[in-house]
């Protein structure tokens, strides 16, 4: 690639500074103030290639032994809730869920929702299944041919692969408590077989993520497709609002300040 200045500057000495990527020329040439870039500071949650940990707590024992409102108050507070806690922040938040399609955030919601109804990725799972189910098709023979049409249309996989984990740890938590259930069947067994498959032909091969696992799971349980998408924000919320409180509580507001390097058209002459 190219700098402001012409020079040709390597992809491979490219460096990431939280949401903006610098280069060592420009930073050796004093272009990028790094006191002007706080690092990024976090207590709430970290990760390896195999492992999370939230707040100290290794995410598979979580998910093993305690409820998302343990998870809340981990995330918010730094520690486990008491029983009498639990009993009432689960109330807190049955009393918000819901109070009606009038409500302003419903409205908004809904409205937005009317003109987008694009396919959801737990939609493949369903739509696969089906078929199979309809043509007397094995999972495996199913997995094939999915792989097979997004290899030709050069489409990601929905559900398999991850920018940090080479083996994401929630997946075999929730897939082993779903069979410890009884409630693996046809979903879990069809995600297993695509993420084999996808191994098979891939390299280096694709890890099933927490995307696929949730939409296989659910899948399993009787929910719809776009379920997985709105069960995962339900979730995720829980970390955002922490993420925030987080940075209201540690950090100046206007911290993340970093040069923007115009490339339009120069100023013309009036």
């Amino acid at each position: 690639m190219r700098g402001a200045d012409g020079s040709t500057i390597s992809v491979a000495l490219l460096r990431g500074y939280g949401s903006v990527t610098v280069t060592t020329s420009l930073l050796e040439h004093g272009r990028y103030n790094r006191a002007l870039m706080d690092p990024w500071r976090t207590a709430i949650a970290t990760s390896d290639a195999t492992n999370i940990w939230v707040r100290g707590h290794d995410i598979t024992s979580l998910m093993r032994a305690n409820t998302f409102t343990d998870a809340i108050v981990l995330l918010h507070l730094g520690r486990l809730p008491s029983a009498g806690e639990r009993r009432l922040l689960d109330a807190i938040l049955i009393g918000v869920a819901d109070h009606g399609a009038g409500a302003p955030s419903c409205a908004a919601a809904r409205l937005a929702a009317s003109g987008n109804r694009q396919s959801l990725s737990a939609a493949v799972i369903a739509a696969a299944l089906e078929q199979a189910a309809r043509d007397g098709v094995a999972a495996d023979a199913t997995a094939r041919r999915v792989v097979d049409d997004a290899l030709k249309a050069k489409r990601r996989l929905p559900g398999l692969g991850h920018r940090v984990h080479t083996t994401d740890p929630r997946v075999a938590a929730l897939f082993d408590m779903a069979r410890a259930e009884g409630l693996a069947k046809d979903g879990v067994g069809f995600m297993i077989a695509i993420e084999a498959e996808a191994a098979r032909r891939i390299k280096p091969p694709l890890p099933m993520n927490i995307d696929g696992a949730l939409a296989a799971v659910l899948y399993d349980m009787g929910f719809t497709p776009p379920a997985g998408r709105f069960i995962f924000i339900i979730g995720r919320v829980a970390g955002l609002t922490a993420e925030v409180a987080e940075e209201h509580a540690r950090e100046r507001p206007m911290r993340i300040t970093f040069d923007v390097q115009y490339d339009g058209v120069p100023p013309r002459a009036e």
